[in-house]
């Protein structure tokens, strides 16, 4: 049996001192069915000329350099636009691929069922020096993992919790035509992808580890909730369109849970336009409670109660910046 051909866009911003683990990693994979194309998005550090010299050992690898920054959707559509995969791997060059991750998804796919678009697993929380922190799913006492992971129609899942780690997705290449690839309007492409695939696609959970996620202040995910991050107003355009897709009692109730802790988040980060943008949208879905009441209070008031959430944040992370 012919293997599918898997792309792996290689999206890389100033990861110069990261690269050369990340791109052997790629070069690693037991699976011989590749095609590989690594995107610099105008980096000012050296990524460029560490790309080249792969490039000029490698040939087979494809180079799109950006002379100017696109960001992170622009640049996976343009990669995406001149590949040829069946399956897709969206891999930022600061994380790191384990050999048998590309194999083991192809293998998991050609197991499931057409409507099947999404593979995704564990991976391994890894710091700047690439030292261990955890698993992403941990483990209870009972061997239940936790976030729990959603399997099928994960629609409300994906509204009302965060529970994916994205560099572990392997796309099927249709769902990403269907969508138009990411949506350009938007600072980052999780949870709209999520949405939008979800409505119309199966997901499916591999409990294995294949893949390591840099944790370190650089990255997008550590930038969500900053004062004035173009990120949350891409997740209040995210939750609007998820309005027109909810079809029955219980997403909405998943998309409720969400306006709710954006709106709590939005809140708590000095983001009080955004956080008064969400309880609107949230008094459209459901009748105001005592809570949302009082945050709206304090938002138009402007009340600083930031420091709650620093010292919550600083208790129940504490142990994973070490």
């Amino acid at each position: 049996m012919n293997e599918p051909l898997v792309t792996i866009i290689c999206l890389c911003y100033n990861h110069a001192k990261f690269l050369q683990e990340a791109l052997d990693s790629v070069l690693a994979q037991t699976y011989s069915n590749l095609e590989v194309i690594v995107v610099d998005d105008a980096s000012s550090d050296a990524s460029a000329q560490v790309i080249s010299e792969y490039v000029r050992r490698h040939p087979h690898i494809q180079f799109i350099q950006h002379h100017k920054n696109r960001g992170n959707c622009a640049s996976f559509n343009e990669a995406f636009g001149q590949s040829r995969g069946e399956y897709i791997i969206d891999f930022a060059t600061d994380d790191v691929l384990y050999p048998e991750r590309v194999k083991e998804q192809v293998c998991a796919f050609q197991t499931l069922p057409q409507d099947y678009g999404v593979v995704y697993t564990d991976a391994d929380l890894i710091n700047e020096k690439s030292i261990f922190l955890r698993h992403f799913y941990q483990r209870s006492a009972s061997g239940e993992l936790v976030p729990e992971p959603a399997e099928g129609e994960v629609f409300a899942h994906v509204l009302s919790r965060y529970f994916i780690c994205p560099p572990t997705m392997m796309i099927r290449r249709q769902v990403l035509e269907e969508l138009n690839g990411y949506d350009l309007a938007l600072a980052y492409e999780d949870f709209d992808f999520w949405v939008r695939s979800s409505r119309s696609w199966r997901y499916h959970y591999l409990d294995k580890v294949l893949c390591k996620r840099r944790v370190h202040i650089a990255s997008l995910s550590q930038q969500v909730y900053k004062k004035g991050d173009r990120q949350l107003q891409s997740t209040i355009q995210v939750i609007q369109k998820a309005q027109k897709l909810v079809r029955t009692s219980v997403e909405k109730l998943a998309l409720v849970k969400r306006v709710k802790y954006e709106a709590r988040h939005a809140y708590f980060t000095s983001n009080y336009p955004e956080a008064l943008q969400l309880l609107e949208i949230l008094e459209e879905e459901t009748s105001a409670d005592a809570e949302s009441r009082v945050m709206r209070w304090l938002a138009k008031k402007r009340v600083p109660l930031q420091f709650l959430r620093r010292w919550y944040h600083g208790w129940r992370y504490r142990h994973t910046s070490a």
